[in-house]
């Protein structure tokens, strides 16, 4: 302590952080109190807070600017990045963040960027060269079966494009992982490009039939890659349709102009690319129940109609009751006027005889009439015979057609009554042969436990049965066995005579050896 307080240097004033920063403050701004800067707009930011944050940069260096709510509204140009301007401000520290900006309240375009006018430059060059022409844009198909997708594994835009898909219309998603900024960007996003064109039915990778080439929003550095040469001429050779949804809706690059159909941001991409799976069943449904109400319609609507002029028709015998009564009083009235007419008519010839060549003309021409009326006769029935043999075949026709029918019914029942016949017929077998099964299984149990409670496995445990030699009666006593001349006595592997020995002894019950025990 005491070197510490005797080293050199210790009268020197100490600053506290916000005095150090003030002081700077100040010096800055005295020494640029209103400045001029001429560069290029970088990222700008718009915040709720309605201030306007933006850089100002050219080839070495990059200057903070900010325009404050109040003065934002009344700037002449609104600041785009890429922009070359001259700003007008006053310089300042943040002591927030310790650094410098410019607290601009004037802007004044000075040109295109650099970057900007390299950008239109190969925007014309290409457009006519024709690659940014409707009529080369493909259709996109209305459900693709596989969706290839050209972007970052790792970011949240992939995350988006599947769980948009998920909810939309699940479909089998192909990801072809590249980097979306940088120098490698361009290249990968061509080799994507060109990979899903190259793939064929028989690859073990399925071909899509949507490519969706897909990056979030940034800055116009961070989306130069795709406004390389190399990914449009990619975009705009590529035979399989392709989305573009880079950057967000206010970013755009040359792939836009040369894809078949332009995104504003990636889960946009998604939406364009499959419907709403509910949507098509719910239309699909509408279809079947429209189709049926104009089915029903198209025969309910002739039906009522021959209803109605049935009922205005009125009933047939109606119709004709009229008439036939003028019949039946013309009928007797005609027999009575053909006898007077005969009878005038032999009059007229017997006062007057006709000619024979009248006569003849006369027959000639009623012959011709009457050759006619044969002839129209004969037509009429030959044409009624070939109309009822029409109808004849073509009730031959559906009659056999109803038989094919009912004969293709038959089978179809006899085949599908056989299957089931012979299922059941191979459940029944499974059944018995599990039943057999089950019964033999209880069957060895209980000769098992037979086995287990007769007395001969009693006897491999060291018990023995004592018998009246050459009979099956069994000894259960010491005083039967004394008086018994010859005995038997079983083991478990066998039968061994005895002869009992103290015969008229007093009874007593010897002891039993360890080895040898009596069952009775």
């Amino acid at each position: 302590m005491d070197l510490l307080e005797d080293a050199p240097g210790n009268n020197a004033h100490e600053f506290t952080v916000s005095e150090l920063s003030g002081a700077v403050k100040r010096s800055i701004e005295d020494q640029f109190g209103r400045v001029r800067v001429r560069g290029e707009v970088g990222r700008v930011s718009r915040p709720s807070s309605g201030h306007l944050y933006f850089d100002l940069k050219d080839d070495r260096s990059v200057l903070a600017a900010v325009t404050w709510k109040g003065q934002a509204g009344r700037l002449a140009q609104r600041p785009e990045e890429g922009m070359e301007v001259i700003a007008t401000g006053r310089m300042t520290t943040f002591a927030g963040q310790s650094k410098y900006q410019l607290i601009v309240d004037q802007i004044e375009p000075a040109g295109v960027g650099a970057l900007m006018a390299m950008l239109e430059k190969r925007r014309k060059m290409l457009a006519a060269e024709g690659l940014f022409d409707e009529g080369r844009k493909q259709p996109l198909p209305f459900l693709p079966r596989v969706i290839g997708v050209v972007t970052s594994p790792s970011g949240a835009v992939i995350r988006d494009i599947l769980h948009r898909l998920r909810d939309r219309f699940p479909s089998h998603v192909v990801i072809w992982p590249v980097a979306v900024q940088g120098d490698a960007c361009a290249g990968q996003v061509a080799a994507a490009i060109n990979g899903f064109n190259a793939l064929g039915p028989d690859d073990a990778i399925p071909r899509p039939d949507l490519i969706i080439v897909a990056r979030g929003g940034g800055s116009l550095e961070d989306l130069w890659g795709f406004n390389e040469e190399i990914v449009v001429r990619a975009a705009a050779a590529s035979r399989i349709p392709l989305i573009s949804a880079v950057g967000h809706e206010t970013d755009t690059t040359l792939i836009d102009f040369a894809s078949d159909r332009r995104a504003p941001t990636p889960t946009a991409a998604a939406e364009i690319a499959v419907p709403v799976r509910g949507e098509l069943a719910m239309r699909l449904s509408e279809s079947a129940a429209r189709m049926e109400r104009a089915l029903g319609q198209r025969i309910e609507r002739p039906r009522q109609r021959l209803h109605d002029l049935g009922r205005a028709m009125g009933r047939p015998a109606s119709l004709t009751e009229a008439h036939r009564q003028r019949l039946d009083l013309w009928g007797v009235r005609l027999e009575p006027a053909l006898h007077g007419l005969v009878r005038r008519r032999r009059q007229e010839l017997a006062s007057r005889p006709i000619p024979v060549a009248t006569l003849r003309q006369f027959t000639a021409a009623k012959r011709h009439g009457l050759e006619r009326v044969v002839l129209q006769l004969e037509t009429g029935h030959q044409r009624r015979s070939e109309r009822r043999k029409d109808r004849l075949v073509a009730f031959q026709q559906r009659l056999d057609g109803s038989l094919s029918r009912v004969v293709a019914l038959t089978r179809r029942a006899v085949v599908t009554q056989g299957e089931r016949l012979e299922q059941l017929s191979a459940k029944l077998q499974g059944a018995s042969t599990r039943m057999i099964q089950q019964r033999r299984d209880a069957l060895t149990r209980l000769d098992r436990t037979r086995q287990t409670l007769g007395y001969r496995e009693t006897l491999k445990r060291g018990y023995a049965v004592v018998r009246v030699h050459g009979q099956e009666g069994v000894l259960t006593s010491a005083q039967a066995t004394r008086v018994t001349p010859r005995v038997e006595i079983e083991f478990s592997d066998g039968r061994v005579d005895a002869r009992p020995e103290g015969g008229g002894a007093k009874t007593r019950s010897p002891k039993k050896p360890p080895e040898q025990k009596t069952l009775f």
